[in-house]
Order: structure tokens, then sequence, then C-alpha cells
């Protein structure tokens, strides 16, 4: 009696987790259709934007790259100029 009442869980057990798999590809499938819908919604920017944004980019790079370089190189030479006052 008791082996048949362990047969009966594990096939419960069994029975029950193949839903659970169907479940999951579901939700996968779900999820990537509701991924593919969404793509479809968003609006790309066009070809002259993407080169005007990147240009943009660049310049405000090289600029704070040169502030940056010439903080840099005062900080630098101030430090010099005080130990070379203590030494």
């Amino acid at each position: 009696m008791a082996k048949k009442e362990a047969d009966s869980k594990t096939e419960k057990a069994k029975a029950a987790k193949a839903p659970e798999k169907e479940k999951k590809k579901g939700r996968l499938k779900k999820y990537f259709r509701d991924l593919r819908s969404e793509i479809k919604k968003v609006v790309w920017p066009s070809k002259k934007q993407v080169v005007n944004n990147t240009g943009i980019v660049m310049t405000v790079m090289v600029i704070t790259g040169l502030f940056l370089f010439a903080i840099d190189s005062g900080l630098a030479a101030v430090i010099k100029a005080l130990l070379s006052i203590g030494a």
C-alpha cells in the first residue's frame, strides 16, 4: 500500500511538471512576441540625425578633453613651482 501511494505521488509530480514546462514555453513565446511588437513601435532616428548627434558628442568630448588637459597642466605647473620654492 505504501508503495502504491509513493508511485501515485511521483506520477502526480511528473504530471504537474509537464504543464509547468508548457507554461514556461508559453511565457517565453509571449515575451518574444511582445518584444517584437515593442521594437516595431520604436521610432528609430534617421541617418542624418545619427550623424549630427555623433558630431555633437565628438565635439563635446574634444572640448572636455582639452579643458581637463588645461586644468591638469596648470595644476601640475603650480605644484612644480611650489615644490621648487621649498627645495
